[in-house]
């Protein structure tokens, strides 16, 4: 059994999808991170880092999404989220889900909470050079699913498609979204076509992401 602390449409989306994926029983936990519930010291002993998402198994807390997504996919290899560990694409997938992390997810954090920055509010030349920052990503990640795609490893679904889609859909409100680059977009409709993405947008209730548009 998995308990999920949560927070619908925040970085815990990833470990929900793979919990979905590997058809793991479970149970999601919210944390309301409008309330500041994120800061409860109650949670703050799971989560000393005060953010969402957290993972109990066998008595003992685990953090950080990207680990997250790791930890499930090698304790549960039948379920297709990662190639087989020693392979080629194995160093590749890993190699991904780092980079997504650390350079994506890292700038839509700063974007999102402009006080990690230092900033009340973004100043006109901050949210312009977040704005470039994510584009260029994008770019790098366009000319790679256009030559190798239509996922981040080719012909084949792998754990990081899912985590780069969550992404995807974090820049839906942005002056650029996600979807306007078309090997983004074609791979946002494989992955939101997927059973595990249906059921965890039904479960979390939020919105099918209704601006992605067709090829």
């Amino acid at each position: 059994m998995y308990t999920l602390y949560y927070c619908p449409g925040s970085a815990s989306m990833i470990v929900h999808l793979a919990l979905l994926e590997i058809g793991a029983e479970y149970e999601l936990k919210l944390v309301d991170v409008e309330k500041k519930q994120q800061k409860d010291p109650a949670y703050l002993r799971l989560n000393p880092n005060g953010v969402v998402p957290t993972l109990v198994f066998d008595n003992r807390p685990y953090l950080e999404s990207a680990a997250l997504l790791m930890l499930l996919s090698e304790r549960h290899p039948e379920a297709g989220l990662m190639p087989a560990i020693g392979s080629i694409e194995h160093d590749q997938w890993r190699q991904w889900i780092v980079f997504i992390s650390t350079s994506l997810q890292t700038a839509f954090r700063a974007w999102f909470y402009p006080a990690e920055l230092g900033y009340e509010e973004h100043t006109e030349v901050t949210r312009l050079a977040l704005q470039k920052r994510i584009a260029a990503i994008w770019d790098q990640l366009e000319q790679h699913l256009s030559q190798h795609g239509p996922y981040l490893l080719g012909d084949t679904f792998s754990g990081a498609d899912l985590h780069l889609t969550m992404l995807m859909r974090w820049s839906r409100n942005m002056p650029r979204t996600a979807t306007e680059w078309p090997a983004l977009n074609r791979l946002a409709h494989l992955i939101i076509a997927r059973p595990s993405w249906q059921k965890m947008v039904a479960i979390e209730g939020i919105d099918a992401w209704p601006k992605v548009t067709s090829n």
